[in-house]
């Protein structure tokens, strides 16, 4: 479903080139649980950005389904990003004046979901999360625990088939974490492909497959 061939990515940081990505081969198969480990600065991130559409590889090919992602026009690498693809940050990236309801809306607005749809496609997500007292909340008056969930039910408001999770439980307490990790459980078991990035050990055992990256290669793979 997911293939990178020969991929290499490079950045230039204080006149000196740094290679986030090393002629980094992958094939990840539809209904995988990945988890990306590796020292700060071997690549991981930049994989998760190059795999979604939002980094173009220096070289090398990304394919989704057999389409080279690179190779579509930006606004068909949009739509692929809108219609197949969720993102989980580990800041949120919640909009601070916007309530739970109305960030998961966003989502569905930008996928052409008309007002109706969008109302109750979010309050179905957000209900799951167990946030339906929460609809009408502000970022700021929600708890981490809260907002990072406000965020995963705006990463399903497309129904995504492949999941792209970076450092989703780094800024949770333990309890929470634990949740988040059953939550992509959870998802990947419903038959969504879920590439979770993370720096912990406790949760890159709960995946199926772990990927070891170190000065943008790709290391191991077991």
């Amino acid at each position: 479903m997911l293939k990178m061939e020969a991929v290499s990515k490079d950045y230039v940081l204080r006149g000196k080139t740094i290679k986030a990505l090393d002629d980094a081969d992958l094939q990840i198969e539809r209904g995988e649980f990945i988890a990306v480990v590796g020292p700060s600065g071997s690549g991981k991130s930049t994989l998760l950005l190059v795999l979604g559409g939002m980094l173009s590889p220096a070289k090398g090919r990304v394919l989704i389904d057999g389409r080279s992602l690179y190779d579509l026009q930006p606004e068909q690498r949009a739509s692929v990003r809108k219609t197949t693809i969720g993102f989980v940050f580990q800041t949120f990236n919640l909009v601070p004046y916007l309530t739970a309801l109305e960030n998961v809306e966003v989502s569905l607005l930008l996928a052409g979901a008309d007002e109706r749809r969008q109302k109750e496609r979010a309050t179905v997500l957000l209900e799951r999360m167990g946030l339906g007292d929460r609809l009408d909340h502000k970022p700021a008056e929600l708890s981490v625990g809260q907002q990072q969930r406000v965020a995963l039910a705006r990463m399903l408001a497309n129904d995504p088939q492949v999941i792209l999770a970076d450092e989703p439980t780094g800024n949770l307490d333990p309890e929470t974490a634990q949740a988040v990790l059953s939550f992509l459980e959870e998802v990947n078991k419903e038959g969504r492909t879920v590439i979770m990035v993370t720096h912990d050990p406790q949760a890159a055992a709960r995946a199926k497959r772990t990927l070891r990256l170190k000065d943008g290669k790709v290391l191991a793979d077991a």
